[in-house]
């Protein structure tokens, strides 16, 4: 664990670890993960992105993928004859390969959604600590405007406050136009 050295005037305190021995990971900066996340987009081409209607068609057409009974009697049926294989555009082989890449490919999907759950999560806590920060600086420049010798706050509390109200206001609902009722003729 640690072993602490007596001092002298020309040695300094000696500590030990299992963690010294480790090597030590850099933190990135998010810069430097959207250069790294677009160089690796860049290399899975068929990596585009759909719309939300194209998503919702292709899920709603991939739901059989998900059976792995149908899948495995799907690639039997294709490997029996040539025709149901040229009807696909695909061997039993190739059939066996995509769903195999299918496979590997979500656990890539499992493992970004955990870091982007991740990266997400930090933010958020990122932003609650601004927000308290916020809150405490503002409260206690509430009190110290109070002194005149802190006059130099008035303005960026009075700032703060005015913003604070205008995020708080509810926005105003527009009034719907009244329909013009027909004409009334007079009777005669």
């Amino acid at each position: 664990m640690f072993t602490k050295q007596p001092m002298t005037p020309t040695m300094t305190p000696t500590t030990t670890s299992p963690a010294a021995d480790a090597p030590q990971t850099q933190t990135l900066t998010p810069e430097t993960i959207v250069e790294q996340l677009r160089a690796i987009s860049a290399q899975v081409p068929e990596a585009v992105p759909l719309t939300p209607d194209q998503r919702n068609t292709v899920r709603n057409h991939a739901r059989t993928a998900k059976n792995g009974e149908i899948l495995q009697t799907t690639i039997s049926l294709v490997g029996t004859t040539d025709v149901i294989s040229n009807a696909v555009g695909s061997d039993a082989d190739g059939v066996r390969q995509l769903c195999d890449d299918s496979n590997r490919w979500s656990v890539v999907e499992d493992e970004l959604r955990s870091l982007l759950n991740g990266i997400s999560s930090a933010n958020l806590v990122r932003r609650q600590q601004l927000a308290a920060i916020a809150d405490t600086a503002y409260g206690v420049g509430l009190q110290l405007v109070r002194n005149p010798e802190h006059a130099a706050l008035v303005p960026h509390v009075l700032e703060i406050k005015r913003l604070r109200g205008f995020s708080r206001r509810k926005k105003a609902t527009t009034p719907e136009t009244p329909v013009p009722n027909a004409p009334v003729t007079p009777k005669a």
